[in-house]
């Protein structure tokens, strides 16, 4: 009797053990331990830290200091490298801010606004080892080897919003009730530096083009930061008949685009496309692609190809032109349209030339 439970029980053992092994048999094989999901490639610019001083108007100018940290972000997405950004409160503070910034490991760093001329020249002399790029600022010839700067042709800019201005106060008045019969447009300055000039003389050009009996009301304020008098001045050139202006004025432009707003009329922005400021009156905007031109400069730096000197940003680039007309491309005749095709061809074939200062358009 205790043979036989022997027996059954050894019987039970080797039962159980040949379906336990049949069970594994059936089962699928496990795959083996699989690798640790392997990180993504780093970007070129890991490591990299691209930065900026702003001028005096700061960030939140919904023009070129926003525009050159859009470029700083942009490369900071596509490149991988860290934006960093310090905010100038007075002109006193544009070296201490951008040594600063070299100091702190920057590998890069721009200077936002031709008033840091001086500033940056000072700052890249200083800091050898730290590439500066400067927006609208020229390099000399005693401008440091690491030192680039990056201009614009905003001649060519101002000249395309100068014929929207010309053709629709004047032929396609009807178009919108924010227009009159007066013939009359504007253009508010921040100070009178060189890139404004450009934009000035490059709209009053483009608008006399198509309109030779045009006329220009032009004023400056003296400040890139005053709201109140660039709304001053709009209003008063708004009172003298104009029913378009222009600004090119950084933060004191903001101003002349609330006066437009609150007296019916329109606007056109500059360096960026400023329509969402006001969307039912920026009509357009002069535009010089200082986000891709920033962000071209970070990736120079990057990849080593980066010199010293001036790099120019032009029509022929694309790099400088005019922005959509967003609610307004109903109301802008297809003529208008054409006629701004063919200016920019004029000037990409050399055809067509635009002046750059006061004296060549006799003011």
């Amino acid at each position: 009797m205790k043979k036989t439970r022997i027996i059954g029980l050894v019987l039970v053992i080797l039962l159980v053990a040949f379906g336990s092994m049949s069970c594994k048999k059936d089962e699928p094989a496990k795959a083996p331990m699989a690798e640790e999901t392997k990180a993504a490639p780093a970007l070129p610019g890991a490591g990299f830290i691209a930065a900026m001083a702003t001028d005096v108007g700061g960030l939140g100018d919904k023009s070129f200091n926003d525009g050159a940290y859009g470029g700083l972000k942009m490369a900071e997405e596509k490149l991988g490298t860290e934006a960093r950004v310090v905010q100038s409160k007075q002109q006193t503070d544009y070296v201490p801010n951008l040594s600063g910034l070299a100091e702190d490991g920057a590998d890069l760093v721009f200077a936002v606004g031709f008033l840091m001329d001086q500033a940056v020249n000072e700052a890249a002399a200083n800091n050898p080892d730290t590439l500066f790029a400067g927006i609208d600022i020229w390099s000399s010839d005693a401008s440091p080897s690491n030192f680039m700067g990056v201009v614009f042709n905003e001649h060519e800019a101002g000249y395309l919003a100068g014929i929207v201005a010309g053709l629709m106060t004047k032929q396609y008045a009807s178009a919108s009730d924010k227009l009159n019969d007066q013939n009359v447009i504007g253009v508010v300055l921040g100070m009178f530096i060189p890139p404004v000039e450009k934009y000035e003389v490059g709209f009053i050009a483009g608008a006399r083009s198509v309109n030779p009996d045009i006329k220009v009301l032009s004023a400056t304020a003296g400040d890139f930061t005053d709201q109140a008098k660039g709304k001053e001045l709009a209003l008063a050139m708004i009172e003298q008949g104009a029913d378009i202006v222009f600004h090119a004025a950084g933060l004191t432009g903001l101003g002349a685009i609330n006066a437009c707003k609150e007296e019916g009329v329109l606007a056109i922005g500059v360096d960026v496309d400023q329509n969402a400021v006001a969307p039912d009156t920026v009509i357009t905007s002069a535009e010089k692609k200082i986000v891709q031109a920033t962000y071209l400069a970070v990736e120079s730096a990057v990849d080593g190809s980066f010199k010293g000197g001036t790099r120019i940003f032009g029509i022929n680039d694309d790099a400088v032109g005019i922005s959509a007309f967003h609610s307004f491309d109903s109301i802008v005749p297809q003529a208008v349209k054409d006629a701004v095709k063919k200016a920019t061809a004029d000037m990409k074939s050399g055809a067509v030339k635009v002046p750059t200062t006061r004296a060549e358009i006799g003011l």
